[in-house]
């Protein structure tokens, strides 16, 4: 799971950057000192797990993890080639999810490149710079589809119908991730796949604010967002955890991490023993044979069965050996939908 960090620049992302990984990056205070992207891999927090390989008291405890791109400021005009646009729209098009960060924080010190403070303004720049980058993308696809249609292709009809459905909506000053479409169906998926638009991934706006308590404008509030003072979050994480405890502050960075996985709507099992105890990201609504793809490929395609406990129920009776036992582990089959916070084994 990619997530590209993205917004106007000197709004906080490089800091952001920073106090997710720990990662010590360039942090000035001037527009583009974000050339190259940064990366991150980052743990997804999973309080189960650390339960679960303290039971089975494991070598190794494998969380799930999140790659953070931290990619150049972007300016108006982006989707034009102005600042660094090229290289942002390049390095955001292969993420999954899009975190943009927007200040809301007054801090004279610290210039603001349209100098005043607008985060809905700020947004909407954003969000414009890729409209237009979408549409261009859609306007090429158009040209190429209707050269498909005159060779007689019946599916360049379904996809120029999805791909005009959606130019409406951009045209619109809308996302596309605002049309509605039936993406079960398969050449539905593959015009969507093969357009790869940057405004139908999620996106989660995470407000850089002085006060995390405070309510904000009913229109960031009814945004996808999360509320973070930056600065503190950077500091926070120079802490010890012992500090932090003793100082009674709690780091609000764990809650972006887990609003990704909900907005990309991933789910997380587990497998547990001596040797390792794991945390495996799947997409919600997966079947079994499909949970044991992320472990092994062969696992789907030979699998035979699954043992399966909710997580919390084996905690309670402290071993797989005795949740057998006592008839609390389930054998299911190739349709059981996996749920988040399964343990399971498989059979293959």
């Amino acid at each position: 799971m990619k997530i590209g960090i993205v917004g106007l620049p000197n709004v906080g992302k490089s800091t952001l950057f920073k106090a997710l990984t720990q990662k010590s990056v360039d942090i000035n205070n001037y527009p583009f000192c974000t050339i190259e992207p940064n990366v991150g891999i980052v743990k997804v927090p999973d309080e189960r797990l650390d339960k679960l390989a303290q039971m089975s008291e494991s070598k190794k405890k494998i969380n799930a993890v999140v790659e953070f791109v931290d990619i150049a400021g972007l300016v108006k005009g982006a989707a034009k080639g102005e600042g660094l646009g090229n290289k942002f729209l390049a390095n955001i098009r292969e993420t999954d999810a899009i975190v943009q960060v927007v200040r809301v924080f007054t801090n004279p010190e610290i210039t603001h490149i349209h100098n005043k403070i607008d985060p809905e303004g700020d947004i909407e720049i954003i969000n414009t710079e890729l409209i237009l980058a979408d549409l261009e993308t859609i306007n090429k696809r158009i040209i190429k589809l209707q050269k498909e249609i005159r060779g007689n292709s019946k599916e360049a009809k379904i996809k120029l119908e999805v791909t005009e459905k959606i130019k409406k909506v951009l045209e619109e000053g809308k996302l596309a991730s605002e049309v509605i479409l039936d993406e079960e169906d398969e050449m539905i998926k593959i015009a969507l796949r093969e357009l790869s638009l940057l405004t139908r991934k999620p996106f989660i706006y995470v407000y850089n604010v002085s006060d995390p308590k405070k309510q904000l404008d009913e229109k960031l509030e009814n945004r996808p967002h999360i509320k973070l003072d930056i600065k503190i979050e950077e500091e926070l994480g120079d802490m010890k955890e012992e500090e932090k405890k003793e100082l009674g502050i709690e780091s609000g960075i764990d809650k972006l991490i887990l609003k990704a996985y909900e907005v990309l709507g991933l789910i997380t099992f587990l497998t547990t023993g001596p040797k390792e105890s794991r945390a495996w990201t799947i997409k919600k609504g997966s079947l079994a044979p499909q949970a044991g793809a992320a472990i092994h490929t062969d696992f789907q395609e030979k699998f035979i069965r699954s043992e399966v406990i909710f997580w919390s129920d084996l905690l309670n009776i402290g071993s797989w050996a005795k949740a057998r036992e006592m008839g609390k582990i389930k054998t299911v089959g190739k349709d059981y939908i996996v749920c988040d916070g399964d343990v399971m084994e498989f059979k293959i």
